[in-house]
């Protein structure tokens, strides 16, 4: 599981499209709490993908992990910089749920008033 957590971290710092691909399950959704809905994996997958033209940099600082059967909560702060130059720091909890060595969903908590995203693109 921590492998997995790990490689997650890694595909969405990075943006990988094919990584993402690869670790998340075929029917797998990614909910939302600023907006109480389901995002399908392949528009999660594009979102992420989408990064580099956001961000100059992003990355997970202050990860911790909990671990139970079926999956994790992960508590970290995304952070980088916009393309405008202006810094971000959002706290976030992902509580994730995973199936053999896949994550069927993600369910991520982050105060909307703190999203370092433009607004066409939440």
């Amino acid at each position: 599981m921590e492998r997995l957590a790990r490689r997650f971290v890694t595909a969405i710092e990075s943006s990988d499209r094919a990584a993402l691909e690869a670790i998340y399950a075929p029917e797998a959704v990614v909910w939302h709490n600023y907006n109480n809905a389901d995002q399908s994996r392949a528009d999660n997958i594009a979102a992420i993908a989408n990064h580099p033209k956001l961000f100059k940099s992003f990355q997970y600082t202050d990860i911790r992990r909990a671990y139970f059967d079926g999956g994790y909560v992960q508590q970290h702060v995304a952070q980088g910089i916009k393309v405008g130059g202006q810094s971000f720091a959002v706290p976030v909890c992902m509580v994730v749920a995973v199936r053999g060595d896949k994550i069927t969903r993600v369910d991520e908590y982050f105060d909307s008033a703190q999203d370092a995203r433009p607004p066409q693109h939440r």
